[in-house]
């Protein structure tokens, strides 16, 4: 981790107040899955083409949500079988600039992933009052439907192209934890491209000539089905295979 901060460190910064640019709540996602042995090269490649997210001097900033779902997981089946319009409901913490959210994440029938949120005081381990209003008003599903699921913890690296309007997010330190159960992927890094409208991109090339292909699978569905079990996962057997194969670095 040491070295990765070293080379984050040459990056040139990018302000809180400059990223409003980029939002990009309404946008493509194009997501990998690789090796952190993998990372020191890829960043050093890239560091030409992006500026990094810089809060109070932190350059690898801590995140906490928490996700939300019904008694029989119906969120999470709905993305293992592969169900369009899909949503995801989650309480999300930017622990080192002290703002949370109250979010709602809808991927569309379009490909695209929609974000919306309202600013809470921290994570609530209930949907009520002004964050169950927006809840029904968004999406029309009943928050007394919804309990608390699954904690994510990770760090990320956030970094924006110099020239486009991109963002492109580095999950690292990923752990999931319910009730006593805790479960980490030390070794695991989760790379997220966010365009406007998907097109050819400096990562996407450089993903191409490390011969890192393309792989969808949210924090939310790997984590449930690391930390509960007897849910279903044949959907995501491949992916799964694939993490194995990178996680324990077999070529």
């Amino acid at each position: 981790m040491k070295h990765i901060k070293k080379i984050i460190d040459t990056f040139e910064p990018i302000s809180l107040a400059e990223m409003d640019e980029v939002k990009l709540l309404d946008r493509t996602d194009t997501k990998y899955m690789f090796n952190i042995k993998a990372l020191p090269d890829i960043l050093m490649r890239a560091s030409e083409h992006y500026r990094v997210l810089d809060i109070n001097n932190i350059r690898i900033n801590s995140y906490e949500t928490l996700y939300f779902d019904t008694k029989g997981l119906s969120l999470y089946n709905e993305h293992h079988n592969g169900k369009l319009n899909r949503y995801k409901i989650r309480y999300r913490c930017y622990k080192d600039s002290n703002l949370s959210f109250f979010e709602i994440k809808h991927s569309t029938n379009k490909n695209r992933t929609v974000k919306q949120r309202i600013k809470k005081k921290n994570i609530e381990e209930e949907i009520t009052g002004d964050a169950g209003d927006f809840l029904l008003a968004k999406t029309h599903l009943l928050p007394e439907n919804f309990t608390a699921k699954l904690w994510v913890y990770y760090s990320r690296i956030t970094l924006v192209n110099k020239t486009s309007k991109e963002r492109l997010t580095i999950d690292l330190n990923l752990s999931f934890k319910e009730g006593d159960k805790i479960v980490k992927f030390p070794k695991l890094v989760i790379a997220e491209l966010k365009q406007d409208k998907a097109g050819k991109s400096f990562f996407t090339e450089l993903m191409k000539d490390c011969n890192i292909r393309t792989m969808s699978i949210s924090k939310y569905c790997f984590g449930i089905i690391n930390i509960y079990e007897n849910v279903k996962k044949n959907n995501f057997k491949m992916k799964l295979q694939h993490f194995n194969k990178i996680y324990n670095d077999k070529n």
